[in-house]
């Protein structure tokens, strides 16, 4: 059918450009990182405790921030990620006393090498995390009442086992037994700086960078960081496009197992001896360096970088109070100070990058 003479064409409506192929600019990227809060929160208590506490600056005591954050750091690496997948583990301050416990515990008692109890602490605590994920799927209960039973659970264990098999609270030493050195020298060793004279960092500090790197590789270049951010994001949906979501929260259980076991060799190689009722409470504090490096309590959002920075400020604000030479009794405040105003810094980034997009 011909158009009638002296009617125009109707307009004819092009495509515009396809919204999945336009070009963020560097800012607007900059501004959807999730660390960007913490980021701008440690430049600022840098600059403060730099000017406020003058030993703050001293490479000697820049050392000792950086081991007080990879101590804490390690763990946040971990437990980042299962808040990214939704989830919280409430029992992993106790986890990593549980580790360093049976590692002490097994190789005194048995005369074992104390690499067969770190072999055997691993084993262990993996199985610790792997109970955790699982009765979480299977119950369907939330990870927050499952992991607050296992700390209760874990903490009695401490304390009973302990006191049953030495009489004490604390573990017997290792320090003399075969192994040890070996151990020390990869979970607490001091490594020389080059170029720096008597000056040394913890080896904590290095695989805590090491755990980040690797778990930011995860995050953003694998198949699995994605399943990660689905699940966390809405588990349902994710089931529904093909994802394991069992398998991945498993994993992720298993994973603030892992970090865990390895907080916990540290903690017998430097010090020998483990006393059972340490760790309790410490949970919380690797929730707020994650909450503070922008991971979101609801999931599917955050980065490992984050948690890193995170726990970087616990490390300057831990130090820098001390450095400053003022009550330890603000040291609470500061933390929870930074956690408000980063988490809020997270919230008003955010809503001002999803407006503008």
């Amino acid at each position: 059918m011909t158009q009638p003479s002296g009617l125009a064409e109707p307009p004819v409506a092009r495509p515009g450009p396809d919204e999945r192929l336009t070009r963020q600019s560097p800012l607007r990227r900059l501004l959807g990182r999730p660390e960007l809060g913490a980021l701008l929160g440690a430049v600022a208590l840098f600059a403060f405790f730099s000017i406020v506490a003058d030993s703050f600056l001293e490479a000697a005591s820049f050392s000792t921030v950086l081991y007080a954050a990879s101590t804490f750091g390690i763990m946040a690496v971990g437990v980042s990620l299962l808040m990214i997948g939704g989830e919280f583990d409430l029992s992993a301050g106790v986890m990593v006393t549980s580790a360093a416990l049976i590692a002490a515990l097994t190789a005194y008692q048995f005369t074992l090498n104390v690499w067969a109890g770190v072999v055997i602490s691993l084993v262990l605590t993996l199985a610790l995390g792997m109970v955790n994920g699982l009765l979480y799927v299977r119950t369907k209960l939330p990870s927050f009442i499952i992991t607050l039973a296992t700390f209760f659970m874990l903490a009695g264990l401490n304390l009973g086992v302990t006191k049953a098999l030495t009489g004490n609270v604390a573990s017997d030493s290792v320090r003399d037994m075969d192994g040890f050195d070996s151990a020390r020298r990869i979970f607490a060793s001091d490594i020389d700086v080059p170029g720096a004279l008597d000056l040394k960092i913890k080896i904590t500090v290095l695989w805590w960078l090491l755990f980040v790197a690797i778990a930011t590789w995860i995050l953003l270049r694998t198949r699995i960081g994605n399943w990660i951010f689905a699940v966390g994001g809405s588990a349902a949906s994710a089931r529904a496009v093909g994802v394991p979501v069992a398998r991945v929260k498993i994993g992720l259980f298993m994973g603030v197992a892992f970090c865990a076991w390895f907080s916990g060799m540290h903690l017998v190689f430097a010090f020998a001896t483990v006393q059972s009722g340490e760790g309790v409470g410490n949970e919380f504090l690797y929730i707020i360096c994650a909450v503070i490096g922008g991971c979101l309590l609801t999931g599917g959002y955050g980065s490992a970088i984050g948690a890193a920075i995170g726990a970087f400020i616990f490390g300057m604000t831990n130090k820098g109070i001390v450095y400053a030479e003022w009550n330890p009794d603000w040291f609470r405040f500061f933390l929870g100070a930074m956690l408000l105003i980063a988490t809020v810094v997270n919230l008003i980034v955010r809503r001002r990058v999803e407006r503008s997009s």
